[in-house]
């Protein structure tokens, strides 16, 4: 697939919840993912369809996703954006929170080799 057809797939895909899918059929065996900050004194890079589907796991099971927009997605070349506006409810301390952050994807040989999330920084 094109850069263009992989960047559409994960954006109807994830409007629809399809997370573990867009895992499943978009990302390389090998994908390298990096969070704005780790959890828990964890690295914010994973590596691996391995440590990829646990931080998505982790994720679903921890939070009560109230609503997610999805936009974009925005492409040039073998990148694309997609941006991610999500209220969420911490399951265990029960805290509310709205986030909005954007996904930045590298797609290498048909598949996204590497995803990068950068969170919203409110200036004063």
């Amino acid at each position: 697939m094109k850069t263009e057809e992989i960047a559409a797939k994960l954006v109807e895909l994830c409007r629809k919840n399809g997370w573990m899918k867009a895992i499943d059929t978009l990302y390389d065996k090998d994908i390298v993912s990096v969070e704005a900050r780790g959890m828990d004194g964890e690295s914010p890079e994973k590596r691996g369809i391995a440590q990829v589907r646990g931080k998505t796991d982790w994720w679903l099971q921890n939070m009560d996703m109230h609503s997610v927009k999805v936009g974009g997605p925005f492409v040039a070349h073998d990148h694309f954006v997609v941006q991610y506006d999500i209220d969420v409810t911490d399951k265990n301390s029960k805290k509310r929170m709205q986030m909005s952050e954007v996904g930045v994807y590298t797609v290498k040989a048909g598949k996204i080799t590497r995803e990068e999330f950068l969170p919203l920084t409110e200036l004063e």
